[in-house]
């Protein structure tokens, strides 16, 4: 062998050597970290007791969505109000507006969300979680203050615009929160009474939108925004992001605060907060090195990784899957309650009728809980779209046979509609955001979770703004819950063809799928077997050739 064969087969065998030294440390310390996990757990006292903080804090911080709750479907009862054709009233002085205005009004909250993310997003790794949840007050106070005070649609318009973005500012720092304080077999509970209390909100709302006028209603608004904050103070802020910061003396004293409940660990001098701080700081550091190590092509790598097929794969079939829940209904009736339950000639009162679809929605939230962590992800979506193809299709024609005059029975559209609301809730409304975070690979997946979430909100920009149109088109309010249930139906058959099963699989996995597969049905959950053969074989065949090289390259390095 030459001399220079000789030094180039050196130099790639020191830098193989060098590449595994470097993944077997890494291995090392995500070893050391999980078994400092699985060793904290030995030492957690499950008790209810040991848990009362982390549930306090939860729900102190997740208390910020009763006001969200209360934005979403404040235009439910404002644009019956605002619309001259739906109240028939005289000009008295009071606001009014076209339904293109009522349009804008109703959606202009959800389209300043993603603005509202991003902006929250930075802010809440700069200042903290809890910090951001107090800063949302601010354009809280002032958005509801403009809309009581409104003699205007653009005075209107301009604090919905306020109040959706002080949303993102309380709701995402809410849940990130949550999840980085509450153990793991509890976090998926625990984040749960978020949407909760955003439906509890929406029962508030539809309530006081029954008895008091709008303007009153806003003004109240403040106080579902300004009170929880106040108890906000009186919590820690998440040890995570304070280790982050370098701020280890205030983590030590948000963990103290945590754990205040868990025993002394038997056989430990450190306390479990001592011991869990510890944990912290391992995994910030590997998380630091990490950077560094990609660092340089950080961001040229997560762009090529959005050409890949495990990246544009999952985002194209997610911005399906949310087309087809934006368009089924689920949010525009949400958005024209009140408007809705008046057009389909119901003699319930359609305030109440609000109020039990909300009611309805915030029991569902709490089933959630349950199924998302039973069933698999397909057959719930399926059965939802099913469902409520079912409810839609049968309560337009008992709206036609109502407005035509034909069939009295004006309580079983809105019967309907309630069950309608709960097929919903079993699998389309909730599962869509779910899979935001389980379809990405890991080194795309907050971008990319970050782009479906700003998608999916200017779909429902988009759905919230047709409501009219899809009226005027499809000749009246039942040609439209038969434009629903038809998109719903659809909304089953695109998730039979297309979307993987997530529930039960490693995230690897579910990687692994998309780069071998793009359609479901006839899919192969792996790569194929002659692949995997191949890819073992090349694998015995490259260690062997480093353990032959490394021999002669030593024999050479004798003689020389």
């Amino acid at each position: 062998m030459d001399p220079v064969s000789a030094s180039c087969m050196s130099l790639h065998i020191q830098e193989n050597a060098r590449a595994i030294l470097e993944e077997q440390k890494r291995d090392e310390k995500f070893n050391e970290i999980i078994v400092s996990c699985k060793s904290l757990s030995n030492y957690d006292g499950r008790t209810f007791r040991t848990l009362l903080p982390q549930i306090t804090a939860a729900f102190i911080a997740a208390a910020y969505h009763i006001a969200v709750g209360i934005a979403l479907s404040f235009s439910g009862i404002l644009i019956p109000a605002l619309d001259r054709n739906v109240t028939n009233a005289t000009d008295d002085g009071e606001l009014y507006a076209t339904k293109a205005e009522c349009s804008w009004i109703a959606s202009v909250v959800v389209l300043v969300v993603p603005l509202g993310a991003i902006t929250g997003g930075f802010t809440m790794d700069y200042l903290g979680r809890l910090n951001t949840i107090k800063l949302a007050t601010i354009p809280t106070v002032m958005g509801w203050s403009m809309i009581a005070l409104a003699q205007s649609v653009p005075m209107m318009i301009g604090g919905r615009f306020l109040v959706g973005i002080a949303t993102s500012w309380g709701t995402i720092p809410a849940t990130v929160y949550i999840t980085e304080i509450a153990r793991a077999d509890m976090r998926g509970s625990l984040v749960s009474a978020a949407p909760s209390f955003a439906s509890l909100g929406m029962v508030i709302c539809f309530l006081k939108g029954w008895f008091l006028h709008w303007r009153t209603v806003a003004w109240m608004a403040n106080f579902y925004a300004v009170i929880p904050v106040i108890f906000v103070f009186f919590i820690p802020e998440s040890p995570a992001w304070l280790v982050s910061r370098g701020k280890i003396e205030q983590a030590a004293k948000s963990l103290r605060w945590i754990n205040k409940y868990q025993p002394q660990p038997e056989n430990r001098s450190e306390s479990y907060a001592e011991l869990q701080l510890n944990l912290l700081q391992k995994e910030h550091e590997a998380k630091l090195e990490e950077q560094a190590r990609k660092g340089e092509f950080g961001m040229k790598s997560k762009l090529m990784e959005f050409l890949k097929p495990t990246g544009y794969k999952p985002m194209l079939i997610l911005l399906g899957l949310f087309f087809f829940q934006q368009f089924s209904g689920i949010y525009i009736m949400l958005f024209y309650s009140v408007t809705f339950f008046q057009a389909m000639g119901s003699t319930m009162n359609p305030y109440l009728a609000s109020i039990f679809i909300a009611a309805v929605r915030m029991l569902m939230s709490c089933a959630n809980t349950y199924m998302l962590r039973t069933f698999s992800r397909r057959p719930l979506v399926m059965a939802s779209g099913l469902g409520m193809c079912l409810c839609m299709t049968f309560s337009g024609l008992f709206t036609k046979w109502v407005i035509e005059g034909s069939c009295d029975q004006t309580w079983i559209p809105v019967l309907l509609l309630l069950l309608y609301v709960v097929a919903s809730m079993i699998g389309l409304l909730p599962i869509p955001w779910t899979m935001t975070a389980e379809l990405y690979p890991i080194e795309i997946r907050g971008v990319a979770n970050s782009f479906s979430y700003a998608s999916a909100n200017l779909i429902m920009f988009g759905a919230i703004q047709s409501f009219w149109t899809l009226e005027s088109i499809f000749g009246g309010i039942a040609g439209v819950q038969w434009f629903f249930a038809v998109i719903s139906i659809l909304g089953s058959v695109y998730t039979y063809i297309l979307l993987p099963e997530t529930h039960g699989k490693k995230l690897s996995e579910i990687t692994n799928y998309f780069v071998h597969n793009t359609i479901f049905i006839g899919s192969s959950k792996n790569a194929p077997p002659k692949a995997q053969k191949k890819t073992a074989v090349a694998s015995r065949v490259a260690k062997k050739d480093i353990v032959k090289s490394n021999g002669q390259n030593q024999k050479l390095m004798e003689n020389v």
